[in-house]
């Protein structure tokens, strides 16, 4: 049964760690759900490996929310792959996130903010849409996993994310564990896959990737920059202001 939030204490982040980290997905998503119910969605980007999570999520509870950024920069053929993702799986609350016509107008009037700092442009376009959503929810799912490298080497399943908690449900997996989901259940692939990109975002600061380079290394191609923002830390419950620092 989930979880009350006005009868039943919060679950919290380090027991359930405890008890999922060595579990399989379906098992940590079948725990998330049972926690947080309705309180709890999930964040995809409908990308490169999104289609696993997404199946594994459809088969789990089909109605959860499915948060997806759409930035006002994503490739075309990303937008298609999530129109045709969505009904495949059988996904019925799949909720499209817009910058607000505010914040552009105020911070990226031009479209051309990704050309002198990515950063910002991450933040207008897909921290404070996000950040806006979740207010909503009291825990939610991402497809993050430690063979990503960088800061997501030491990436527990759950954890705590201001005053929400997170979960990685395919944390321990790595490509080889993907791949072979992915043909078993004869998942589509984003069409940009085929084209040498392994990791897929806003079509101003991705880029294919070469042979033998890091997964993610096609993201920002010449920047110190590896995360867009969404899964920086910040203070609970805040939504930072689009003027402020980011």
């Amino acid at each position: 049964m989930a979880y009350d939030h006005l009868e039943r204490p919060r679950p919290t982040a380090a027991p359930l760690d405890a008890e999922l980290r060595r579990a399989h997905p379906t098992t940590i998503l079948t725990a998330a759900v049972e926690a947080f119910g309705d309180r709890l969605a999930l964040v995809s980007s409908f990308g490169a490996e999104s289609a696993v999570l997404l199946h594994l999520a459809s088969r789990v509870k089909p109605d959860i929310p499915v948060l997806f950024l759409d930035t006002g920069m994503l490739f075309g053929q990303t937008l298609d792959y999530r129109k045709t993702l969505a009904v495949g799986l059988g996904l019925t609350d799949v909720r499209d996130l817009r910058p607000h016509y505010e914040d552009l107008a105020t911070t990226d009037p031009e479209a051309k903010l990704y050309q002198t700092d990515t950063d910002a442009c991450c933040h207008v376009r897909k921290v404070l849409p996000l950040d806006r959503a979740l207010e909503d929810f009291d825990a939610w799912i991402t497809g993050r996993k430690r063979f990503h490298g960088g800061d997501r080497l030491a990436l527990p399943v759950v954890e705590q994310a201001g005053d929400q908690l997170k979960f990685n449900p395919l944390a321990n997996w790595g490509k080889a564990e993907l791949d072979v989901y992915a043909a078993e259940h004869q998942l589509p692939a984003h069409p940009l896959v085929a084209q040498g990109f392994p990791s897929i975002g806003c079509w101003p600061c991705t880029s294919p990737a070469n042979d033998g380079d890091d997964l993610r290394a096609g993201r920002w191609k010449g920047q110190d920059k590896t995360e867009c923002g969404i899964h920086l830390a910040r203070a609970p419950g805040a939504i930072t202001n689009v003027g402020g620092d980011i």
